[in-house]
């Protein structure tokens, strides 16, 4: 199968499986919206702009799970809510990035796309992270998420694009399922997910980032 095609059928699967994830869940979703919406209040839905394949931009969709802010510059440990906590937990938040998939935005497994912020830190190198769709799940997020440093992240992203097999993409799977039932990593150290590069301050909505 020449890569063209590969492309092809990988588009056909995510747009398939997404699909198919939208209609089983659907009950599950409006539930947990009703519970952002009486818990939280609204919006229900969290949107951020990330920066996708070739490194065009689009708005990233989740379920909303902080407080808005009482006051400027408010430590978002201030926001969260224990409704968010559990949604984060759980990687509930991500189920409207189904609807990123359908657009096209995303795939299934893929690099977590990132803020434009930091992609203008990106070497050459670094840049070649963003020569495939970006994911819901992925090799990165598998091998240690927000515990690992930005660097080690994009350094697996790059082995995952160098060596990306239907085998590699299930093994993914599989890891994936296997962290929903025990997360780690879901954020960094003392709850906040580093910034890119490391000197640069954590990116705002911290505990909402990738």
């Amino acid at each position: 199968m020449t890569a063209p095609s590969r492309e092809r059928a990988r588009r056909a699967l995510d747009i398939v499986l997404a699909a198919t994830g939208l209609v089983a869940l659907a009950p599950a979703a409006a539930a947990l919206a009703a519970l952002i919406l009486l818990r939280i209040g609204p919006p229900v839905l969290f949107r951020q702009t990330r920066t996708g394949r070739g490194g065009v931009e689009f708005s990233i969709l989740k379920f909303r799970t902080m407080r808005p802010p009482d006051r400027p510059g408010q430590p978002d440990g201030e926001r969260e809510t224990r409704i968010g906590r559990l949604l984060r937990s759980a990687s509930l938040d991500e189920l409207p990035q189904l609807v990123n998939i359908l657009r096209g935005d995303m795939s299934i497994i893929g690099p977590r796309p990132t803020v434009p912020e930091q992609v203008r830190h990106y070497t050459a190198r670094q840049w070649r992270r963003l020569d495939v769709r970006p994911g819901l799940t992925g090799w990165a997020q598998v091998c240690g998420r927000n515990s690992l440093s930005w660097p080690d992240r994009i350094e697996l992203d790059l082995w995952y694009i160098e060596h990306r097999t239907w085998w590699l993409d299930l093994r993914i799977v599989a890891r994936t399922a296997a962290c929903l039932l025990r997360p780690r990593g879901v954020t960094g150290a003392g709850g906040v997910n580093p910034g890119f590069p490391a000197a640069d301050p954590p990116v705002k909505e911290a505990a909402d980032a990738p």
